[in-house]
């Protein structure tokens, strides 16, 4: 079983605008709406991929009723707060570019943290944990790396998709596989790594400071793995239509967790993790697993 927390969901509310005029009245062409959170994206692109997921978190008030009632076929177990609402994200999409208002979210209470410590003892060994995205307002950067040391005596695997200090701590704890991007990981050491060379010199650092596999997506130029065998694996960026790259993260962490699960070997999990992050890219949602596997084909045994 492959478990995700999602600290603070949100519902993601597009809104399409030919062109967007800052101080003025605009009107939206279309508008849609979603569950968004990296770890709900993560257990959303396992499920589509038939691997036995549950995502947990926290919901609040009447965006978190909507958010649940969006995930009704996700295996699921939110803990309900009992003040405040799940945040609105608003995307503004227009034309040229997309602008992000993110909200705050409700506050999480001490009583809700030990009911989410009580479902996760349900984990037993071979399990995967999946530690993703933003931690309340005020929780210690050691959030991530206080939980796996709560439960590293269980044998499971931890997947750490975060950034900042909020990594660097989590990476000491050994995780199997630490998820940033370039930037994200350029950040950890003050630097600005664009090239693949670049690149693996800094994932070397975060494996030498406990991370197992360091995965980096690099968004157009590509992805790179640095596995626990000390091999570096890069593949190129795939051409096709960029549809949105929201979630595309989310979905390459998923594909390579599926993969690995599925192959048990580093390059096979690095092209399932690319294939799922394209086709997320590429279908403007969440990776579905038609799309997946026929990009994977496509990849693991490319035209002669």
């Amino acid at each position: 079983m492959i478990y995700t927390i999602t600290f603070n969901p949100a519902l993601d509310y597009y809104m399409n605008v030919n062109q967007f005029r800052l101080g003025e009245v605009n009107r939206a062409d279309s508008e849609r709406m979603k569950a968004g959170g990296k770890g709900i994206n993560v257990s959303i692109v396992l499920h589509n991929l038939g691997m036995d997921t549950m995502a947990l978190g926290f919901l609040a008030g009447f965006t978190g009723v909507l958010i649940s009632r969006i995930l009704k076929d996700l295996p699921k177990d939110f803990i309900a707060l009992p003040e405040g609402n799940s945040r609105i994200n608003m995307k503004i999409c227009s034309a040229k570019d997309e602008t992000d208002i993110n909200g705050i979210g409700a506050k999480i209470t001490q009583s809700a943290m030990v009911e989410l410590f009580q479902k996760l003892d349900a984990m037993q060994e071979g399990d995967t944990l999946v530690l993703a995205g933003s931690i309340p307002n005020g929780a210690p950067d050691t959030m991530y790396a206080d939980m796996m040391e709560r439960f590293k005596d269980r044998n499971i695997r931890f997947a750490v998709d975060a950034s900042g200090e909020l990594l660097r701590n989590a990476v000491a704890k050994k995780p199997f596989i630490v998820k940033p991007n370039h930037v994200e990981l350029g950040e950890l050491f003050g630097v600005r790594p664009t090239t693949p060379k670049e690149v693996e010199r800094y994932a070397r650092k975060l494996q030498e400071m406990g991370a197992q596999n360091v995965l980096v997506s690099m968004g157009d130029r590509g992805a790179l793995l640095l596995g626990a065998s000390g091999e570096v694996y890069f593949r190129r960026a795939l051409r096709g239509k960029v549809i949105t790259t929201t979630g595309a993260g989310d979905s390459m962490l998923a594909g390579f967790l599926a993969g690995w699960e599925k192959y048990h070997d580093e390059e096979k999990a690095l092209l399932m993790g690319i294939s799922a992050a394209s086709a997320s890219v590429f279908s403007g949602s969440l990776a579905v697993n038609e799309d997946v596997q026929a990009i994977f084909q496509t990849l693991n045994h490319p035209a002669a």
